[in-house]
């Protein structure tokens, strides 16, 4: 089982990047898949997440209407597009695996984060 996160960087404020998360490993298969983010000093967030049967997706009030979560099945891959970055948005965001929810607590299988810097 693994998740591998990619796509972070630095940018400016209101700049865009997109965040891959690649899924491997037959218990992944039929959960759900979610990004959450940490930034120093703060507790982990969820950001979105996504069914991997119906495509249903959710926000967080901080990134709705910005961010955009897509799966792309044949590929087992989730992206995040993320647009209009604030400099709020920095932290280092990790995919994970569990039930279609915004709480870490329902993930069962975490990734290695990816660092997003957003500069003012």
């Amino acid at each position: 089982v693994q998740l591998q996160a990619s796509g972070g960087g630095l940018v400016q404020a209101g700049g865009s990047l997109r965040l891959s998360c690649a899924l491997s490993g037959s218990s992944l298969r039929n959960l759900d898949v979610a990004w959450f983010r940490q930034a120093p000093g703060k507790e982990r967030e969820g950001v979105s997440c996504i069914g991997r049967e119906d495509g249903m997706t959710y926000y967080s009030d901080s990134v709705r209407g910005r961010f955009g979560i897509s799966i792309d099945n044949a590929n087992s891959t989730v992206n995040l597009q993320m647009n209009s970055l604030k400099p709020d948005d920095t932290g280092v965001y990790s995919c994970a695996a569990g039930s279609l929810s915004l709480n870490p607590q329902h993930m069962d299988y975490w990734g290695k984060g990816t660092q997003v810097t957003v500069s003012s």
